[in-house]
């Protein structure tokens, strides 16, 4: 009887350990990870950076690969032809075309389009009759592209004129043929607005440090950045091309990429111009997707990590991370809630010793975050074009406050449209944002 008694109280005692363990994991998440990406980010400083970041060699023009920049565009009057006569008369490259494909657009994007046809030779364009989505486009456009590498474009995104050049130095040598993917640095452009400054650190914390961690632990990475990314046309056909019913095709393409055994890479040399949501609302619509996006590809990977984590070891630390994401995107927003109710019992019933010590707590803790997260931040800024981004510093703190929120919001609203899209209900259809015209 007595033994009985061991047993169980053992057990209890192993199952509290263990949920104190994972609660304590999840309530420092945010803190481990931004000193994760904060150390990441030196390793690749310093063990990790390859001579081609800074030391590229120019490709003679009868050595240039044919390179198609495919731009997909749906409702683009505003930008196309600002973006298309900068790729043709800006970019240090010879051999390359622009594939646009006119995704279903209902604005003047086709009359433009056939306009600058007659302006520039090598423009080609594919017309969509129905929109269904830029994985779709995607995929027909690689049909259609000549080239041996493809270029995803976006409609308001411009290259760097050495761009393709610096590109190119990534797949040039013997050791780069399991190269499937080369992925660009972003600059935010439209910085008028208080909003746009704040994406300015945000985009530097992401690219800056996130994916130079990821690529000096084990060359992996969650995402290609869809705007300004040059693959290696044989590895989209690999994994069967894009997605069409995921909500982000660039995150799913990365992983299945990953999956097969092919090595994405982060270019911080080369530099691509793209404007950002300059308002509340995009933003946030923006992040749904972004969120969706992650949740979904996690999902579809997750049998794969479980019952064959030897053959995945080498992306693991990836699934972990999003996992860990994931859960405390859940465990932020119900400890918040139930922080509130707390709060509210014990200002209403009088209890104002404990409502001291509850703002007490949660202000040490956050301070904590804070401090992380800056530490996260100032390094993005100062390794990030060499410090050229410093100055954006003061928008640190925005950007902790608010878009540290916005993600596991974004997240928990997502989950259940994520878990739908596996299921077969998921579609791609897309709309463009709010377009500006490029600063100069």
């Amino acid at each position: 009887m007595s033994s009985v008694f061991i047993d169980s109280l053992f057990k209890d005692n192993l199952v509290g350990t263990i949920i104190n363990i994972a609660l304590l994991i999840l309530c420092l998440y945010p803190v481990i990870g931004a000193f994760f990406w904060f150390s990441g980010s030196l390793s690749y400083r310093f063990f990790k950076t390859h001579k081609r970041d800074d030391d590229w060699e120019i490709i003679p023009v009868d050595r240039q690969p044919l390179i198609t920049i495919m731009i997909p565009a749906h409702n683009e009057e505003i930008m196309i032809e600002e973006t298309i006569t900068y790729l043709f008369e800006e970019l240090n490259y010879t051999n390359f075309e622009v594939l646009v494909m006119d995704d279903g657009s209902t604005d003047k994007t086709g009359e433009i389009l056939a306009q600058l046809r007659e302006r520039y030779p090598r423009l080609r364009t594919v017309k969509i009759l129905k929109n269904k989505g830029k994985a779709h486009a995607f995929n027909i456009g690689m049909y259609f592209a000549k080239g041996e590498y493809i270029l995803s474009n976006d409609a308001d995104t411009i290259p760097e004129p050495d761009a393709l050049m610096k590109y190119m130095n990534f797949f040039m040598r013997d050791k780069d043929m399991n190269t499937s993917a080369v992925t660009a640095n972003m600059d935010v452009q439209n910085r008028t607005k208080i909003i746009g400054k704040a994406q300015t650190v945000e985009f530097s914390s992401i690219v800056g440090v996130i994916k130079r961690s990821q690529t000096a632990v084990n060359d992996s990475m969650y995402a290609y950045s869809g705007a300004n990314t040059l693959y290696k046309k044989d590895f989209l056909i690999d994994v069967g091309g894009f997605r069409q019913n995921r909500a982000t095709e660039d995150i799913s393409i990365a992983w299945d990429h990953q999956m097969i055994g092919a090595v994405p890479r982060f270019a911080p040399n080369i530099v691509f111009h793209m404007n950002v949501p300059e308002s509340i609302k995009e933003l946030y619509h923006q992040r749904k997707r972004w969120a969706q996006g992650g949740t979904e590809v996690w999902l579809t990977n997750i049998k794969k990590f479980l019952f064959h984590p030897i053959k995945h070891r080498y992306q693991m630390s990836m699934f972990i991370d999003s996992t860990l994401s994931i859960l405390w995107s859940f465990f932020f927003m119900i400890t918040t809630v139930i922080f509130a109710i707390a709060m509210l019992v014990f200002l209403f019933t009088g209890n104002y010793e404990r409502l001291f010590h509850g703002f007490v707590m949660s202000f040490i803790f956050v301070s904590f975050e804070i401090i992380a997260g800056f530490m996260q931040l100032l390094a993005a800024l100062i390794l990030d074009h060499h410090a050229a981004k410093l100055k954006y510093v003061i928008f640190a703190p925005l950007y902790m406050l608010f878009f540290w929120m916005v993600n596991p919001i974004t997240v928990v609203m997502t989950f259940i449209p994520a878990v739908k899209t596996i299921f077969g209900f998921g579609s791609g259809t897309w709309k463009s944002p709010e377009r500006t015209k490029m600063q100069k």
